[in-house]
Protein backbone atom coordinates (compact mmCIF):
# COMPACT_ATOMS: atom_id res chain seq x y z
CA UNK A 1 0.00 0.00 0.00
CA UNK A 2 1.58 3.14 -0.77
CA UNK A 3 1.80 6.59 1.62
CA UNK A 4 0.99 9.76 0.02
CA UNK A 5 2.30 12.75 1.68
CA UNK A 6 -0.64 15.39 3.08
CA UNK A 7 1.44 19.18 3.08
CA UNK A 8 4.59 20.37 3.73
CA UNK A 9 7.32 19.32 6.66
CA UNK A 10 8.72 21.65 8.45
CA UNK A 11 12.04 21.59 6.90
CA UNK A 12 10.45 23.03 3.36
CA UNK A 13 8.68 25.86 5.27
CA UNK A 14 11.84 26.73 6.87
CA UNK A 15 13.07 26.73 3.59
CA UNK A 16 10.52 28.98 1.58
CA UNK A 17 10.47 31.27 4.33
CA UNK A 18 14.03 32.15 4.54
CA UNK A 19 14.58 32.33 0.89
CA UNK A 20 11.61 34.61 0.88
CA UNK A 21 13.39 37.19 3.58
CA UNK A 22 16.41 36.87 1.30
CA UNK A 23 14.64 38.12 -2.06
CA UNK A 24 12.60 41.10 0.50
CA UNK A 25 16.21 41.72 1.57
CA UNK A 26 17.70 42.39 -1.77
CA UNK A 27 14.63 43.53 -3.18
CA UNK A 28 13.74 46.17 -0.60
CA UNK A 29 16.89 48.79 -1.54
CA UNK A 30 16.17 48.58 -4.76
CA UNK A 31 12.69 49.88 -4.60
CA UNK A 32 13.84 52.56 -2.68
CA UNK A 33 16.69 53.69 -5.05
CA UNK A 34 13.69 53.48 -8.18
CA UNK A 35 11.79 56.43 -5.78
CA UNK A 36 14.99 58.30 -5.79
CA UNK A 37 15.69 57.51 -9.83
CA UNK A 38 12.01 59.00 -10.29
CA UNK A 39 12.91 62.15 -8.50
CA UNK A 40 15.97 62.54 -9.99
CA UNK A 41 13.88 62.13 -13.52
CA UNK A 42 11.71 64.45 -12.79
CA UNK A 43 14.45 67.20 -12.02
CA UNK A 44 16.24 66.35 -15.35
CA UNK A 45 12.68 66.88 -17.19
CA UNK A 46 12.09 70.53 -15.43
CA UNK A 47 15.71 71.40 -16.15
CA UNK A 48 15.47 70.59 -20.22
CA UNK A 49 11.98 72.21 -20.07
CA UNK A 50 13.24 75.17 -18.62
CA UNK A 51 16.83 75.37 -20.79
CA UNK A 52 14.73 74.71 -23.69
CA UNK A 53 12.23 77.30 -22.79
CA UNK A 54 14.81 79.77 -22.14
CA UNK A 55 16.13 79.62 -25.66
CA UNK A 56 12.62 79.78 -27.23
CA UNK A 57 12.11 82.68 -25.25
CA UNK A 58 15.09 84.27 -26.32
CA UNK A 59 14.28 84.07 -29.72
CA UNK A 60 11.02 85.73 -29.59
CA UNK A 61 12.24 88.41 -27.69
CA UNK A 62 15.41 88.89 -29.81
CA UNK A 63 12.41 89.09 -32.85
CA UNK A 64 10.14 91.54 -31.26
CA UNK A 65 12.55 93.79 -29.44
CA UNK A 66 10.95 96.79 -29.61
CA UNK A 67 8.06 96.57 -31.72
CA UNK A 68 4.56 97.28 -31.05
CA UNK A 69 3.12 93.66 -30.40
CA UNK A 70 -0.90 92.68 -30.70
CA UNK A 71 -2.55 91.03 -27.86
CA UNK A 72 -1.64 87.64 -26.63
CA UNK A 73 -4.54 85.56 -28.10
CA UNK A 74 -3.60 83.14 -24.84
CA UNK A 75 -5.08 86.24 -22.20
CA UNK A 76 -5.45 89.59 -24.29
CA UNK A 77 -2.96 91.18 -22.52
CA UNK A 78 -0.47 93.50 -25.18
CA UNK A 79 2.84 92.08 -24.42
CA UNK A 80 5.33 94.96 -24.17
CA UNK A 81 9.07 94.68 -24.46
CA UNK A 82 11.68 97.42 -24.38
CA UNK A 83 14.66 98.29 -26.49
CA UNK A 84 16.84 96.89 -23.76
CA UNK A 85 15.18 93.84 -24.04
CA UNK A 86 13.13 94.01 -20.54
CA UNK A 87 8.30 93.81 -20.28
CA UNK A 88 7.04 91.04 -21.57
CA UNK A 89 6.71 88.37 -24.39
CA UNK A 90 3.79 86.39 -26.11
CA UNK A 91 3.69 82.59 -25.70
CA UNK A 92 1.46 80.28 -25.89
CA UNK A 93 0.58 79.99 -22.15
CA UNK A 94 0.03 84.20 -22.41
CA UNK A 95 2.39 86.27 -21.52
CA UNK A 96 6.06 86.10 -19.83
CA UNK A 97 8.26 88.66 -17.99
CA UNK A 98 11.82 88.84 -19.45
CA UNK A 99 14.47 90.39 -18.16
CA UNK A 100 17.68 91.08 -20.97
CA UNK A 101 15.92 89.07 -23.99
CA UNK A 102 15.68 86.55 -21.35
CA UNK A 103 12.50 85.09 -19.26
CA UNK A 104 13.11 86.71 -15.91
CA UNK A 105 13.83 83.94 -12.91
CA UNK A 106 10.44 84.12 -11.59
CA UNK A 107 6.90 81.77 -11.69
CA UNK A 108 5.80 84.52 -14.17
CA UNK A 109 8.67 84.24 -16.60
CA UNK A 110 10.75 80.73 -16.52
CA UNK A 111 8.44 78.65 -14.57
CA UNK A 112 5.30 79.61 -16.71
CA UNK A 113 7.58 79.91 -20.43
CA UNK A 114 8.84 76.26 -19.55
CA UNK A 115 4.92 74.29 -18.88
CA UNK A 116 5.78 72.89 -15.72
CA UNK A 117 2.40 73.46 -14.68
CA UNK A 118 -0.35 73.32 -16.94
CA UNK A 119 -2.73 75.82 -17.96
CA UNK A 120 -3.13 79.51 -18.81
CA UNK A 121 -1.11 82.32 -16.88
CA UNK A 122 1.62 82.63 -14.00
CA UNK A 123 1.47 79.26 -11.92
CA UNK A 124 1.31 80.20 -8.12
CA UNK A 125 3.66 78.25 -5.86
CA UNK A 126 0.61 76.08 -4.60
CA UNK A 127 -0.09 74.93 -8.36
CA UNK A 128 3.76 74.25 -8.59
CA UNK A 129 3.89 72.25 -5.54
CA UNK A 130 0.55 69.87 -6.71
CA UNK A 131 2.95 68.95 -9.89
CA UNK A 132 5.69 68.27 -7.09
CA UNK A 133 8.39 71.43 -7.65
CA UNK A 134 9.40 73.73 -5.36
CA UNK A 135 11.50 77.20 -6.18
CA UNK A 136 13.39 79.46 -3.56
CA UNK A 137 14.80 82.54 -4.53
CA UNK A 138 14.31 84.33 -8.10
CA UNK A 139 13.50 87.51 -8.54
CA UNK A 140 12.95 90.38 -11.93
CA UNK A 141 16.23 91.64 -11.56
CA UNK A 142 19.28 90.91 -13.83
CA UNK A 143 21.03 87.76 -12.24
CA UNK A 144 18.92 87.01 -10.39
CA UNK A 145 18.75 83.14 -9.08
CA UNK A 146 15.64 80.63 -9.23
CA UNK A 147 16.36 77.35 -7.41
CA UNK A 148 14.23 74.83 -8.90
CA UNK A 149 13.25 71.57 -6.49
CA UNK A 150 11.38 68.34 -6.53
CA UNK A 151 9.68 67.31 -3.55
CA UNK A 152 9.98 64.43 -2.07
CA UNK A 153 13.50 64.18 -1.05
CA UNK A 154 15.34 63.39 1.94
CA UNK A 155 16.54 67.28 1.41
CA UNK A 156 14.60 69.33 -0.89
CA UNK A 157 17.54 71.87 -0.97
CA UNK A 158 20.07 69.49 -2.57
CA UNK A 159 17.34 67.93 -5.14
CA UNK A 160 17.64 70.77 -7.34
CA UNK A 161 18.99 72.97 -10.38
CA UNK A 162 19.39 76.34 -10.80
CA UNK A 163 18.11 79.29 -13.16
CA UNK A 164 19.86 82.35 -13.42
CA UNK A 165 18.89 85.28 -15.10
CA UNK A 166 21.32 87.13 -17.92
CA UNK A 167 23.57 89.78 -15.65
CA UNK A 168 24.02 92.34 -18.42
CA UNK A 169 22.84 92.74 -21.51
CA UNK A 170 24.63 90.46 -24.19
CA UNK A 171 24.78 88.13 -21.64
CA UNK A 172 23.09 84.74 -21.54
CA UNK A 173 20.85 82.83 -19.11
CA UNK A 174 22.55 79.57 -16.99
CA UNK A 175 20.55 76.94 -16.26
CA UNK A 176 22.95 74.89 -13.76
CA UNK A 177 23.46 71.19 -13.52
CA UNK A 178 20.83 68.88 -11.55
CA UNK A 179 22.22 68.64 -7.85
CA UNK A 180 21.10 64.88 -7.03
CA UNK A 181 22.53 64.45 -3.55
CA UNK A 182 19.11 64.83 -1.68
CA UNK A 183 16.94 63.25 -4.00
Amino acid sequence: MRHSQKGFTMVELIVVIIILGILAAVALPRFTNLQRDARISKLNAARGAVASAAAMVYGAAVARQGQVQPACPANGVVPNLNAVGTGTVCTQNGTVNVTLLYPAATLAGIIASAGLVQGIGAPTAATLNAEGYGTAGGGAGAGAVLTVTVIGGVAAATCSFTYTAPTVAGAAAVVSAINGAGC
